[in-house]
């Protein structure tokens, strides 16, 4: 989903090498390497406080005010430039298990000494897409060449979540559960529209989240709150979307006082879509069997073209749900799967994080519609 974004990142995002020592890292590094063309010899990787899951996912490194580089060698241990000068050195070094930290400056001009001291072995960039284009003519001018882009291999090694990371995003999916689970109480109150949702992201961030975003509506609209609305809706759809621990967890939920039968019969289509969710099993089958039980005629503008997506360290990851999709599902993925419904009367949309396993599919949240 696309929503508004923070300009500065608050959250904690120190390293905590109980949960993601630094063996975890070098496995992703390894697993990176096996799928990379093997004259590439080392990585440029590019990260900002908004587009920087790539990074994480090789460093852990989050940047938070300026945008950071790392290099990842085939041989040697990894280097991190972190933007913010030489004083920011000490503040990022809790953020890493990286041990060379310097000062982003002149990148273009430190990227070709790297590249100069490595020798034959070729240079590409991973998310140069997300680089300044001030920056990435300086790097290209500094080369002398244009790097080529690596940014695919890398997001087919993040889509297979180890244990460790099905860990972190069961803990996001927690914070999600919380959050719902406020914005349900405040609902069944009679509290306003605002207050219902600031109720769910207060809940989110009590847990330690490090970014909550929000949307809410009625009949299946979803917008963020410009002004405080004090008026109540009653049903109102809201999603919620808390990354936590560097993983994202999202979900859409139909909050009524009274049954609401279109969103009894959008859990009940959610309930086969997880059914059909499972190693080996295209992509399309759920797509389309979601389609054949919401015609376009009952279906909702958010839902009718994408059914879901993988999810983890980036809250939308290469793996999209869609009828044209040639992919398959395959263990260690996790996904958030989603429905939209219309009747006469009223909309819905419910959502389920699914993480899959060697043989089906692992609920990690869900609505429950109530």
């Amino acid at each position: 989903m696309l929503t508004m974004h923070p300009t500065l990142l608050v959250g904690p995002a120190d390293w905590d090498a109980a949960r993601l020592p630094k063996d975890e890292f070098l496995a992703r590094i390894a697993a990176f390497w096996s799928g990379c063309d093997p004259s590439i010899g080392s990585v440029v990787i590019y990260g900002s406080p908004r587009d920087h899951a790539e990074l994480a996912y090789l460093t852990h490194f989050t940047p938070k005010l300026e945008p950071a580089i790392a290099l990842i060698l085939r041989a040697g241990e990894p280097r991190l430039l972190v933007g913010g000068g030489a004083n920011m050195i000490g503040a990022a070094k809790p953020l890493t298990f990286v041990e060379t930290l310097l000062p982003l400056r002149d990148a273009g001009q430190t990227i070709a000494r790297w590249a100069h001291e490595l020798g034959s072995g070729g240079l590409a960039l991973i998310n140069g897409g997300a680089m300044r284009f001030g920056l990435r003519q300086e790097i290209v001018a500094a080369l002398g060449t244009s790097p080529s882009d690596v940014t695919a291999v890398v997001a087919a090694v993040m889509r297979r979540k180890s244990m460790r990371e099905i860990a972190l995003v069961r803990d996001a999916c927690a914070s999600l559960a919380a959050a719902l689970a406020a914005m349900r109480e405040a609902h069944q109150a009679g509290r306003g529209m605002t207050d219902v949702v600031l109720a769910g992201e207060q809940a989110a961030w009590r847990r330690g989240a490090q970014d909550v975003r929000s949307l809410f509506g009625r009949d299946g609209g979803l917008a963020p709150f410009t002004v405080p609305i004090a008026e109540p809706a009653d049903p109102l759809q809201v999603y919620v979307a808390v990354r936590h621990g560097g993983y994202w967890a999202e979900g859409f939920a139909g909050l009524s006082r009274a049954a609401v039968p279109v969103l009894r019969a959008a859990q009940a289509i959610l309930d086969k879509a997880i059914g059909l969710a499972r190693p080996g099993a295209p992509h399309r089958d759920l797509a389309r069997m979601l389609a054949d039980q919401v015609p376009i005629n009952r279906s909702l503008p958010v839902t009718h073209k994408h059914a879901g997506h993988s999810i983890g360290l980036a809250l939308q990851e290469a793996g999209g749900l869609d009828a044209a999709s040639d992919e398959r599902f395959a263990a260690g993925e996790v996904y958030t799967v989603r429905v939209g419904l219309r009747d006469d009367s009223s909309a819905a949309i419910v959502s389920a994080m699914i993480a899959i396993t060697q043989d089906a599919s692992d609920v990690l949240w869900r609505g429950d519609g109530t």
